[in-house]
């Protein structure tokens, strides 16, 4: 269960054996304060600068008797719509990689020697990311290139949809990080005509492009927070560059996606965040993770 915890009782910000924990405040000073080669995985998922501000509506459907409601479902079951808090965050920056640089040198100084860092961005800035990352850690420090592929939502007619994000996988030793794709779920084959029966059975390993859904409007795992990503998607990288009992980082949590995955794993984590509402989603969804420590 939930342990609230005021920041005036004076706890340790982290430590080894602390308990998994979410702060509401600026990141970097959060991970300022943290120690060296501390986190096997680190997870970033910042803000995209799309130059406009994001929100999204929390909507639960509720059933209604006697047809009178404005939705008709499954078996012409009529349901009304509910409209709750609206959840936003800013996503304008004068100098994006003014605010985003800083923080990502901090959080190579926190990556444990075999650890791995994840950097999920959009076609907007992931190029210049590639360039930025590779003058920071050392060209031999990237690993891969992920695309998550989705086909979801409006689509332009003037030119090609944008549907995939870029996410940028970075090691601290290229000789000797840690990464386990006997852990990954495997996924089907594309073509499972093509391979014998056992195979297809079987499953394959994902590549570097994952298709993946993104999270259903309807679905359980709707937490209404902009930009939520789906728990598939990082339980891959969980899987992969960490083991249970490991410390995992993300201080761009919003709706506490790595924190879900990182607990239903055996891992522990770290999840920071400056907006409030980001702060209100995680402590409902994070309830049922077993000591999970808030700190203000």
């Amino acid at each position: 269960m939930l342990q609230p915890v005021s920041a005036d009782a004076a706890p340790p910000l982290w430590h080894p054996d602390a308990p998994s924990t979410v702060v509401h405040a600026d990141n970097l000073g959060v991970i300022a304060s943290l120690p060296d080669a501390a986190f096997r995985l680190i997870y970033l998922d910042p803000p995209f600068n799309t130059g406009r501000p994001q929100a999204r509506r929390r909507t639960t459907s509720v059933r209604s008797e006697g047809g009178a409601g404005s939705v008709i479902g499954f078996k012409g079951r009529s349901y009304e719509r509910i409209k709750g808090d609206l959840l936003s965050y800013d996503d304008r920056f004068d100098d994006y990689w003014e605010f985003l640089e800083p923080r990502l040198i901090e959080a190579w100084r926190v990556l444990a020697d075999d650890g791995t860092l994840y950097l999920h961005l959009d076609y907007r800035e992931a190029h210049y990311a590639k360039v930025l990352l590779d003058a920071l850690f050392g060209r031999e420090s990237f690993l891969n290139e992920i695309v998550w592929a989705y086909d979801y939502g409006a689509k332009a007619k003037n030119r090609w949809p944008a549907k995939h994000d870029t996410i940028l996988v970075y090691v601290k030793n290229p000789r000797g990080y840690f990464f386990d794709s006997s852990a990954v779920d495997r996924e089907p084959y594309m073509a499972p005509g093509l391979v014998t029966p056992e195979k297809a059975e079987l499953g394959k390993l994902p590549t570097d492009v994952w298709w993946h859904t993104i999270v259903s409007p309807t679905g359980r795992e709707k937490t209404g927070y902009p930009t939520q990503k789906p728990e598939g998607v990082l339980r891959r990288i969980v899987q992969a560059s960490s083991e249970e009992g490991d410390w995992v980082l993300d201080f761009f949590a919003g709706s506490g996606t790595t924190g879900a995955v990182a607990s239903a794993l055996g891992r522990r984590f770290l999840l920071v965040d400056s907006n409030p509402d980001a702060i209100a989603v995680m402590r409902e969804r994070l309830s049922a993770a077993d000591g999970v420590r808030f700190l203000d």
